[in-house]
């Protein structure tokens, strides 16, 4: 008898890894055999899409033992991880009449559905949820994510706008790329931008990495790396602008047509006493030049290395200044975003090709890709807070107000009651502070009703009350596009049958909005399949006209669209060549590097209208630093893409779970590489092998962020879990996720 063999194209399923790939799934009797990656001609305009370990990995995670598949009731106190199974009946009618019971005693604004990407296809994921949700009467919404809560808001700032990047082609056209806080070789950041960044260098750019550790990116693509201690990159941009003020190496045309607020002459109405940025750089009135001497003692960068990055950014041009962001995951992480726009502003490196104005970078002419196009529908509640702060909505959220970051222009006027996550691990294992935010979930006084809908039994859904088998993107029909760059399109058919008795998202909420009177309105007739047709006709009208009717590029198994970039797009081309015709959306119509929209905080210690460097509330300088005298990161991971992967044995095996700590700080605890360590400060401790290297400056100790929470009877972590260390404490503008700014100790464990 033959055997059916076939290989269907597919996309890599996205979990915010910051990229978006292509898969080629062999398929034996209904099975998946195989993963490969992108086989289609490989050009500059359009490159391949291909797949790093973690998507080619799936395979072992599609067919996982631990895979979800049947429903769980919690039968323990919550978060002890004690289930039984039951049916799909009893759990969609239970978790119906609890969304009912708490619609009816608190409001609308007591239901919740959390920030999460353990799923990103436009049918999988919690915009499933949402929608259910806001044709139910609404839930109380969120703002803004935890990767780039500082970068969303400052950018504008500076800008008017998050579409501030070139399409990455052009940075062939660069001399020079500063890789500040950016490693796109773990992380992504776009499928290929790594490679991009090696096509600039072969070109002749010269790539310097800037960043505590070496990286895979600061080891594969840079020509040097610049060791820095973390939470002082601000100190060493203002010190490079010492340099070019003082040298005289501003581009003096463009500042005083483009921009406000460099030096007194420029000052915005109503400001033009206040302190310019040359002032500070300067310290007319703080008394403290920002110099690269001062620079030095703050971030550890010899102040010959500043000086000398300095005048090549300056004077080989044009030149990229990229900002990562994880050194805007940190106390004050506003103050580096709008610092770097200013670099490359002062520099006259933007609106050019082969220059980078910085920020977020959403590539021009339009901003790239849709997100979820997925209908969400209106939120009649109204009012959203900043994702980072939902135990704060749900401790005491009829407190909170427009000056905790709500939207919606009021008070709230509830605290959450019923939590509904969807592919998301966010409420134990990648918020801050889990032994706190264990004990707040685990008071069912406060969240009364919590479900998770997930593939497996994750540190968060430990908590759940029901915990709902999802399938996989293997599993289901799905559609993503090309993430934050990228003009692409990846149809993403159903491969298999879910497994046991997993539904996908979209249908969990259709069968729970049955329950509710609502399966019309959430359906409109569509299953899956039917959805992506509709997405596929809405991504043609709205950003690819000449995308091919959607049977036909079914049938062809073409696997992805893609729209060749011939002549790269640059941002800001017109503004640049006429400011006056083409304003910015910024109150001047000007790049702000004095913003009238941040000196109206009045806030200037924390919020100050000019970039500024400020000592993390938690630092190596504070009095902490003698009992936790090490600073704590987490990096992005190739083993994981977050906490997604975590359970995956080829990648652990490839990957494994260490703390970085180098051999000075080493050989002061008597810790040799392979030891079991211990790392704690007042939140928490966790137990970890050691990995000693030169690869981290001294002084910082940094653990691979998203392994699941683990902790013993004793409640210490034995995963690797970095947030059992980090601060729930928040960005004082954006309301965003500080978690990288904590301080630590580490001892030796005797075996």
């Amino acid at each position: 008898m033959a055997v059916d063999e076939k290989k269907i194209r597919t996309g890599c399923p996205a979990h915010n890894c910051g990229g978006r790939c292509l898969l080629i799934a062999h398929l034996r009797d209904g099975v998946i055999t195989r993963l490969e990656t992108d086989d289609r001609p490989d050009e500059l305009a359009a490159p391949q899409l291909r797949a790093c370990i973690r998507g080619r990995a799936y395979l072992r995670r599609q067919y996982h033992p631990d895979r979800l598949t049947h429903p769980l009731k919690r039968v323990g106190s919550r978060g002890d991880g004690r289930f039984e199974p039951f049916s799909w009946d009893e759990a969609l009618d239970t978790i119906a009449d609890e969304l009912r019971r708490v619609k009816d005693q608190y409001g609308n604004s007591a239901l919740f559905v959390p920030y999460g990407t353990g799923s990103y296809s436009q049918l999988n994921g919690s915009q499933t949820a949402r929608r259910l949700m806001n044709l139910f009467g609404g839930c109380l919404g969120i703002d803004n994510s935890y990767s780039w809560g500082a970068i969303n808001a400052a950018t504008p700032t500076v800008y008017g706008t998050l579409t501030t990047g070139n399409q990455r082609q052009d940075w062939l056209n660069a001399k020079i790329i500063l890789m500040w806080g950016w490693n796109p070789a773990e992380m992504r950041d776009g499928t290929n931008s790594d490679y991009f960044v090696k096509l600039a260098r072969q070109n002749g750019a010269r790539v310097i990495c800037i960043d505590p550790r070496c990286t895979l990116s600061a080891a594969g693509l840079a020509d040097e790396w610049v060791p820095i201690r973390p939470g002082t990159d601000v100190a060493m941009m203002s010190a490079m602008a010492h340099v070019m003020i003082t040298e005289e190496l501003i581009d003096e045309a463009f500042v005083s047509t483009h921009c406000v607020g460099f030096d007194a002459s420029q000052m915005p109405d109503g400001a033009t006493d206040q302190e310019s940025y040359t002032d500070y750089i300067l310290g007319r009135r703080d008394g403290t030049p920002k110099t690269p001497r001062w620079a030095e003692r703050v971030t550890a960068v010899p102040a010959e290395t500043i000086e000398r990055l300095a005048r090549w950014y300056a004077t080989e041009k044009p030149g990229v200044l990229y900002q990562g962001y994880g050194m805007q995951r940190r106390a004050y992480g506003e103050q580096v975003v709008r610092a770097g726009c200013v670099l490359a502003a002062i520099t006259g490196n933007v609106g050019i090709s082969g220059g980078w104005a910085g920020g977020l970078a959403n590539q021009a002419p339009d901003g790239g890709v849709l997100w979820n196009s997925f209908p969400e529908e209106d939120n009649p509640v109204g009012a959203a807070i900043p994702v980072f702060l939902w135990t704060e909505a749900v401790t005491r959220g009829d407190q909170l107000g427009p000056e905790h970051g709500v939207l919606g222009g009021k008070r709230l006027d509830n605290n959450i009651k019923l939590i509904y996550a969807v592919a998301s691990n966010c409420l134990i294992n990648q918020h801050a502070d889990i032994n706190r935010t264990a004990t707040i979930l685990q008071d069912e006084q406060l969240v009364e009703f919590i479900v998770v809908q997930d593939n497996f039994l994750t540190p968060t859904a430990r908590f759940a009350d029901i915990v709902l088998p999802a399938c996989t993107q293997f599993e289901t029909w799905g559609i993503e596009d090309g993430w934050k760059y990228g003009d692409e399109l990846i149809l993403m058919p159903q491969l298999v049958e879910p497994l046991g008795e997993a539904k996908s998202d979209y249908r969990i909420c259709a069968d729970i909005a049955a329950r509710l009177g609502l399966e019309e309105a959430y359906t409109q007739g569509r299953d899956e399949r039917a959805w992506v047709a509709w997405l596929w006709d809405h991504y043609r009208d709205s950003r690819f006209p000449d995308l091919p009717p959607f049977e036909a590029f079914v049938a062809d198994n073409r696997g992805v669209y893609a729209r060749p970039v011939i002549q790269p797009a640059v941002a800001f081309t017109d503004f640049r060549a006429d400011p006056n015709a083409h304003p910015l959306d910024t109150p001047s119509g000007k790049i702000e590097i004095y913003s009238t929209e941040l000196a109206s905080r009045d806030n200037p210690d924390e919020i100050p209208p000019i970039p500024k460097y400020i000592n993390e509330w938690e630092s190596p300088f504070g009095p902490e630093a003698e009992r936790f005298p090490l600073q704590v990161l987490g990096h992005h991971h190739m083993g994981r893409v977050h906490s997604t992967h975590d359970n995956v044995d080829w990648l652990k095996e490839a990957f494994p779970q260490g703390a970085w700590i180098n051999p000075i700080d080493a050989a002061q605890r008597q810790i040799a590489d392979g030891d079991r360590i211990r790392v704690f400060n007042g939140r928490g401790a966790l137990i970890i092998v050691a990995r000693v290297t030169p690869r981290i400056i001294p002084g910082v100790v940094s653990l691979p962020q998203g392994a699941w929470w683990r902790p013993d009877d004793e409640g210490i972590d034995q995963g690797g879990s970095i947030n059992v260390l980090t601060s729930s404490r928040w960005t004082p503008f954006a309301f965003g996720s500080a978690q990288h700014t904590a301080m630590v100790q580490v001892t030796r464990e005797e075996s």
